[in-house]
């Protein structure tokens, strides 16, 4: 059971990968779509509690719609759903926009990690341990998410 657990892990950071480059293909060295021409919420409480202080974009609201539907397509494919099912998409879900959100910084000629800081990155408001507190939620979440899914109690 440990190899397909260890194939999704390796495919949910493949799609990171290939998302990061569209990403940075898009947006270039301004991160956040603060250059694309979209819909921006600045200020809103809401957005300090779900969002991390973040501004919500059309850009955003569509990515994450997106990518949420695609890591559910196989329940619906398979016309199967469970909540071990759910979990392991949630916790893929989660897992992929960690990876994808550092693989943004580390791929994109205009940052690497060298400029992977809260000095340099203004959208990512609130570090811990050297990575944006979302970080430290949603990798150990996501992890604990999959590995249920796998392994029941």
């Amino acid at each position: 059971m440990i190899y397909p657990l260890l194939f999704l892990l390796l495919f949910v950071l493949a799609l990171a990968f290939f998302f990061a480059k569209l990403e940075i293909a898009i947006e270039g060295d301004a991160g956040w779509a603060t250059s694309l021409p979209t819909w921006r919420i600045e200020n809103h409480w809401a957005l300090d509690w779900f969002w991390g202080g973040r501004a919500m974009t059309g850009y955003h609201a569509w990515a994450f719609s997106l990518v949420a539907l695609f890591f559910h397509l196989p329940l619906v494919f398979g016309g199967t759903l469970s909540w071990s099912l759910e979990w392991r998409a949630l916790g893929s879900n989660m897992l992929f926009w960690v990876a994808e959100d550092f693989l943004w910084f580390v791929l994109n000629p205009a940052f690497g990690l060298r400029r992977f800081s809260k000095l340099h990155v203004s959208w990512h408001k609130n570090w811990v341990f050297g990575a944006p507190v979302e970080y430290w939620i949603f990798l150990p979440v996501g992890l604990a998410l999959i590995w249920v899914s796998y392994f029941p109690a």
